[in-house]
């Protein structure tokens, strides 16, 4: 299951780190890298270097343009953040995390990705307000800073523990946590992206929601339902809703232009 957790770094600075990373991903049995608008050179001498061997893993790397295409395919996203956020986001420590991957990605088309962000500023609030949950390495406060390669490295190293326990402790495994065996697989990263999309538009229709005055509503939605781990039935079910109220909304507006009255805004 440890082929089925993706290691994402963000706009990364220095080839170094992406091959330290890359160094400890090998350690642990991970080897699914992804790269994200990084503002280096990803092949560079330095990366191979600080990789130690693990070049495979280097030259395998995708390079995608946004976080949206690189965790499309994954049913959990994990953002690792040291900064407190002004929205609560749902916390967890690496320990606690990796302890929950054996059951999460039990599903054959479960996938995780664990998101870095850059060196030098991290993850933006719109990077991490599309993670599932985020994670939080519990350093020493009064010196925080965690070099990237350093944090992929301890995030790895639960991650392969957690596995390692749960093979020697098949019986503590559930591999049905909803109590049952669940009828439908998880929604992807890239379906409830859609979703948003769609929720977004069909509220401003509704005149609900301001895009000039958000007033945070599509941030504290995106937080309910990561928190709700739809399934892709659930998913189906409340696109097919919003499809429904845009059909009436459609058909409102059409009856009221044929009888001459002025349609509401749509903004």
């Amino acid at each position: 299951m440890l082929d089925r957790i993706r290691i994402v770094l963000i706009g990364t600075s220095h080839p170094g780190n992406i091959g330290g990373a890359a160094r400890a991903m090998r350690n642990m049995g991970l080897g699914d890298l992804a790269l994200v608008a990084p503002r280096c050179e990803p092949h560079d001498q330095e990366a191979y270097s600080r990789a130690s061997g693990a070049n495979s893993l280097v030259e395998g790397a995708q390079v995608y343009d946004t976080l949206e295409a690189a965790v499309g395919d994954c049913t959990l996203v994990v953002g690792a953040s040291a900064r407190s956020r002004h929205l609560p986001w749902p916390l967890v420590a690496p320990r606690a995390l990796a302890e929950t991957l054996p059951q999460t990605l039990t599903p054959p088309q479960s996938r995780v990705a664990l998101v870095f962000g850059r060196e030098d500023t991290g993850l933006t609030n719109a990077e991490l307000q599309r993670c599932h949950r985020h994670v939080h390495i519990p350093t020493n406060p009064e010196f925080s800073s965690l070099n990237l390669a350093a944090a992929v490295q301890v995030l790895a190293y639960e991650c392969r523990q957690a596995f390692l326990a749960a093979e020697t402790a098949p019986s503590t495994t559930d591999a049905t946590p909803f109590g049952v065996e669940w009828d439908n697989p998880p929604a992807t990263h890239a379906d409830l992206e859609r979703l948003f999309a769609h929720l977004e538009s069909t509220l401003t229709t509704l005149e609900f929601h301001d895009p000039d005055n958000p007033r945070q509503l599509m941030a504290r939605l995106r937080r309910l339902f990561l928190r709700a781990h739809l399934d892709s039935m659930e998913l189906n079910i409340l696109r097919g809703i919003l499809g429904t109220i845009d059909k009436r909304l459609r058909a409102s507006a059409a009856t009221q232009a044929i009888d001459g009255e002025t349609p509401p805004s749509r903004t």
